[in-house]
Parts: C-alpha cells; structure tokens; sequence
C-alpha cells in the first residue's frame, strides 16, 4: 500500500472543528500524523500530493442510501452506487435493507458485506430491517444479525406502525446496544398523497401529504424512546414541527438524535414545478419556511446528520405522470455539492456542514472515522470548495439518472477520495499530481 503526504491543504477536522493550513501523512491505510502547523517535509518512502491550498477533511458517511443488490441491478449495484460515493466524496454509506430478498436475516447480511468487498470501492455498512419481509409484523433476530455485521435497524422506506411491534423492537435493541432508525412517516395520513399539502398541491390537483403524517409518529415514538430506554435515530425530518419535536427530547435528554435530507435543505416544494417527477420525494419537498427552519436546525445541531436519500429509480417508474410516479431520486454523487449552496449562501459554516456529514454520522454509528487524528481511517476527501459546473446527469456514475439537481449551477466538489489510504476517485489534475 502507498503511503501518501498530502501537503498544502486546508486541513479541517469537524470532530474538534479546527481549520489551519497544514499537511496530512497516510500509511497503512491510517493517518499517521498531521501536522496542523506548516510543512515539516516529505517523510521517506511516502509518495507528495500537493492540495493546492484546498480543504482537505474526513470522508463524507451516508447514512440513508438505497442500493438495488441483491434484487434490482438494473437501478444500482454496489459498484456503480460506491462509484458514485466515491466521486461525490462519500467514503462510507449506510445500505437500507429494501432490497430483494430483504435484508432480514443474517445470510443477507453476510452476502452484501462480501460482496461489498469483491466489488465496492467505498465501505458498506449494511442496516438490517426491524421486521421481517418488511410488514413491520414480525420482528427480526437483532442479535443474529448485529453478529452477521448490521450496524443498524430500519424498515427503509417503511415506518414500524404498529405501536407494541415497535415497542417490543425499541427494547430488544436497548439491550442489544442497537440503533433502530425509522422513517418518520404515518402511512394512513400520508395514504395516496404524493406531495406536500398546501395551496401548491391543490393548485396543481395532487393529493397532499400533511406534516402531521411526520410529527404524529415522530411524537409516539419519542413517547415509546421514553418508556424503553432505547437509541432512536429520526432518519429524516422535513418541517418545523419535527425540529421542535426533537429539541424537546434532547432537552429531556432522551437518547434521540435526527437527520434531514440534503433535499429538504435545499429544496422546496416549489421545486416541482410543471410536475417533476425527479423531485417525487419521500418526505415530500416542503415548503420554503419549513426548509428554513430545517437549515436552522442543522446550524443550532438539533439535526445531527445530513444524508443522501439515495434511492435511483428508472426510466420505466419516473418517466410517468407525477401521481403516478415512484418516490426517490439519485442523491450520492450530488450531496457534497449541493450541501456547499448553504455555505456559499451564508447559511451555514463549513465546519458545521461537514460534521452533520463525518464526525456526527460515525458517532452514531459508533465508528473511528470522520475524524483528522492520528490512529483514524485514512477516509478523507479533498474538496474544491470554489469548482463551477453544472449537472450532467450522463455523466453520474450511478446506473439511474433521476437526479433533481439536473441541470443545476452548483459550486463545490470533490477532487480526490481515498478510502482505507487508497484513492478510489481523482479529478484529472489531482491524478497527474499523484
């Protein structure tokens, strides 16, 4: 394994939030040391990667990403999905358990984490579902699959509904020492809705899915974190009524902690536009005053992470009308660029940003990455802070191309990702550098 000095960098540690100008040694596939106050020289046998004065940091951890292997190859696999990962800076994610069949028994587990590591380029940590088969009925075997390598439990894309199942779930996790993380959305209330209601959705004559499909299970499962004890992770809130939700548990000191998707932060519901089926979304886009409060929530650290959403459809389930559409859309390969509209906009700190992206993720998950200190993974991305470009959807890497930031002028990328020491994505300048 090359051993790599990574010099002229903006070095910017968001577990401690230090920035300086300094240089980073990588051996054996850890970071070796950092030297935070100047160059202190190329050590002997390490190959010099000059940074160019741009930011270098942990790599990013996504914590919500739908992957189509086993069962839906023709959407994504674990190559094409790290692929997109690595070339958005994304050195970690986290794969739902919606795949076919379901990621509910340990030989599933077993099977993606092998063959993440024949064909991946990014680590995959695989979260196994709650229930079996997903029907939020019968409960999985925590222990067995913790055991097989999931690091957490989530019914993907489904809420656990019924009140005694996640009940039951919530305290077997407690004393498994796991993490359940749901998505936050009442089936009844949301029923055949398909996008924020309000004066919009009526406009445009689509069923609307109200905010209360969010809070009221949001609210009983805090209530239900109260009673057992247990961690609970909101996978993604979308509206203000959610954030006040989750500040009151923190300040009750409940062990729950929450994401948001990088599309409710910086999108909105009237991103739709003529019926957009890209922005088709679970939670749906809300509207500009919910975005808001959600960017002031990430900035106050009531949110701690900010996640992908990844979930490629296609053309056959997006190309239809709105209504009828498929929810999801790409996000993996977009995130970091679309996550630097709110530095560039002054809505938040880069520091900030990046710590609800490595530091905030890994301490969750309860892993030794998102951090610049010696002992940790060499999991790092060099970011172009200031890189015009627009979108290309032809160009992304993932095997879908449903991306709602197609298109779009954005600022920002990564220009070198190595995972483990090793660089899985480089920008043609950096490659000749290195």
């Amino acid at each position: 394994m090359t051993d790599f000095f990574l010099t002229n960098a903006a070095l910017l540690d968001p577990a401690t939030a230090r920035e300086a100008p300094g240089a980073l040694l990588v051996r054996d596939g850890l970071i070796a040391d950092v030297a935070w106050t100047g160059d202190p020289g190329t050590p002997a046998n390490a190959k010099e990667i000059d940074c160019g004065g741009r930011v270098l940091a942990p790599g990013l951890i996504d914590m919500r990403a739908f992957v189509g292997e086993p069962g839906a190859e023709h959407r994504e696999t674990l190559a094409s999905a790290s692929a997109a990962a690595a070339s958005g800076g994304v050195t970690t994610l986290v794969c739902m358990p919606d795949t076919n069949p379901v990621m509910d028994g340990p030989a599933i587990v077993d099977f993606v984490l092998r063959r993440a590591r024949d064909t991946a380029s990014v680590t995959v940590l695989p979260a196994a579902a709650v229930t079996k088969g997903l029907a939020g009925k019968e409960m999985t075997e925590f222990g067995l699959l913790q055991e097989a390598g999931a690091v957490a439990f989530t019914d993907g894309l489904r809420a656990v509904a019924n009140a005694q199942v996640m009940r039951r779930a919530l305290t077997y996790a407690r004393d498994f020492g796991a993490l359940i993380m749901q998505h936050v959305e009442e089936p009844t209330l949301a029923a055949e809705g398909v996008m924020n209601e309000g004066e919009l959705a009526s406009r445009l004559g689509l069923m609307g899915i109200p905010r209360e499909a969010e809070t009221v299970m949001l609210e009983r499962d805090i209530r239900l974190v109260r009673l057992t004890g247990a961690r609970y992770h909101a996978a993604m809130i979308s509206c203000a009524d959610s954030v006040e939700i989750v500040r009151r548990a923190k300040a009750d000191g409940l062990p729950v902690t929450c994401g948001v998707s990088i599309n409710n932060l910086v999108l909105n519901e009237g991103d739709i536009g003529h019926y957009r089926t890209f922005c088709r979304l679970s939670p749906p886009l809300r509207d500009e005053a919910d975005r808001h409060a959600v960017v002031a929530a990430l900035n106050e650290g009531v949110i701690d992470a900010v996640v992908s959403d990844h979930n490629p459809q296609d053309v056959e389930t997006k190309r239809l009308p709105f209504a009828e559409a498929a929810d999801g859309a790409l996000g993996i390969e977009t995130l970091l660029g679309a996550a630097l509209r709110l530095v560039h906009t002054g809505d938040i700190a880069l520091p900030r940003l990046l710590a609800a992206m490595t530091a905030n993720p890994a301490r969750i998950l309860g892993r030794a990455a998102g951090r610049l200190a010696p002992g940790a993974p060499a999991d790092l991305v060099l970011i172009d802070p200031d890189l015009p470009y627009v979108l290309d959807k032809r160009r992304l890497k993932s095997r879908s191309k449903n991306s709602p930031f197609d298109e779009a002028r954005l600022q920002g990328a990564a220009v070198l990702t190595l995972v483990g020491g090793r660089i899985v994505h480089a920008a043609d300048d950096v490659a000749k550098a290195a």
